[in-house]
């Protein structure tokens, strides 16, 4: 598997698939194609069913600096390795395309390219462990916590720990620029900002309904700044990037941990996040909204676990627990959007990871089903979603309500 900081990615949103990855493979193209003057650029399957809606267009205009660049939508039509497919070329004078480069967004803002295969920084190797059970085994048998297996395995990542405290300096101020907007998010649903008044209101209630009014509010704020294109941070996509820095941030205001207590969280809910990247998938529209919230809701549970105080088998519980209630979860954008659903479902998973944390808590930490294995039934549940429901906004939410 490759380095953790893979997962968390700092960029603009609405979407890391749809958004990020784009922008980075048409950039990419320019790079090794500095004459080009116009360029061409095919969307294939759920960049095209859904871009518009995720502003692929204005990512992949962005990426040509200045450059004229010709755009055609492909819905229906799948390239063979991945959903979110492209071509790149240059568009000459008499119309035709010259020197077509296929990429592919595979999911929390990684891409790759058939005529360049290394177009990705980080893409050394670091841990030759891919197994949430043989990672728990070296932290039992060595006494040592999950966040301490990935400082032994990334010392030689250039920049690791800054990165991460970055990571948890952005997320912060997403989730303080979130609780302080208001208005409207863009697009066609007229969708107001909620975390605000969210924030407000659950000063109003006894500790219970506080908590989960606040942890709803945090989610919120940074969902929505997703939704508007602010700066967030993959956790491990833009569609599910509330769900972390929602229960981290709570955390921190209730327990006082420090920031280096929720940066090695931060490391332990990645390497959860890294797992199901290697074994499974991130991306959407490959294995529908499972492998992202469900994704970031274990990622939660994991990292809520171990700032407060759990063991590693319990953190393994409670990343099991966060992401087996996930399963077969749907991934069907209204307008092809990244608000309904989405920005709820951030919230809501975001209270479910603190719930997946209290219960491994009172437990021993023995159960009967492993991460492993819910990871190995996510993937095949993906397989069999129908593709009306893996981020083309043709079925579920998307066809009823558009």
């Amino acid at each position: 598997m490759k380095s953790v900081k893979s997962i968390y990615k700092i960029g603009k949103g609405p979407s890391s698939s749809h958004t990020m990855g784009p922008f980075k493979c048409v950039s990419n193209y320019i790079a090794n194609h500095p004459e080009a003057a116009q360029l061409h650029v095919t969307l294939y399957g759920s960049l095209a069913a859904t871009g518009k809606g995720h502003l692929t267009d204005r990512a992949v205009t962005d990426a040509c600096e200045g450059r004229p660049v010709t755009i055609a939508w492909e819905p229906k039509e799948n390239l063979p390795v991945h959903p979110n497919g492209l071509v790149v070329g240059i568009l000459a004078s008499d119309g035709s395309v010259t020197d077509p480069w296929t990429y592919y967004s595979v999911g929390g803002g990684d891409i790759i390219c058939i005529e360049n295969p290394i177009v990705e920084e980080d893409t050394d190797e670091v841990y030759e462990m891919t197994t949430m059970t043989d990672i728990l085994k070296w932290c039992n048998d060595n006494g040592r916590a999950f966040w301490e297996f990935v400082d032994e395995h990334e010392r030689k990542t250039p920049g690791f720990w800054e990165h991460l405290e970055l990571v948890w300096k952005t997320m912060q101020k997403a989730v303080e620029r979130g609780i302080d907007e208001e208005g409207a998010l863009p697009g066609p649903l007229n969708i107001r900002r909620k975390a605000g008044s969210y924030y407000i209101k659950a000063d109003g209630y006894g500790d219970v309904l506080r908590t989960r009014g606040l942890i709803f509010a945090y989610a919120l704020a940074v969902s929505e700044e997703n939704a508007c294109g602010g700066v967030i941070v993959t956790a491990p996509t833009c569609g599910s990037c509330g769900v972390l820095p929602g229960a981290l941030y709570h955390l921190k205001k209730v327990y006082g941990f420090s920031d280096q207590r929720i940066i090695r969280a931060l490391a332990t809910a990645g390497i959860v996040g890294n797992i199901v990247k290697y074994n499974a998938s991130i991306s959407g529209a490959e294995v529908g909204c499972q492998g992202e919230v469900g994704v970031a809701c274990a990622m939660a549970a994991a990292a809520i676990t171990q700032l407060m105080g759990g063991s590693p088998s319990q953190i393994e519980y409670a990343a099991e627990m966060g992401l087996e209630h996930h399963l077969g979860l749907t991934c069907d954008p209204v307008c092809g959007l990244v608000q309904i659903p989405c920005i709820e479902r951030n919230a809501y998973a975001a209270a479910r990871a603190m719930d997946a944390s209290i219960y491994s808590l009172y437990t021993d930490g023995r159960h009967r089903v492993s991460f492993d294995q819910v990871v190995k039934v996510m993937k095949e549940t993906g397989k069999d979603l129908p593709s009306v429901y893996k981020e083309t906004s043709e079925g579920g939410l998307a066809k009823h309500l558009d």
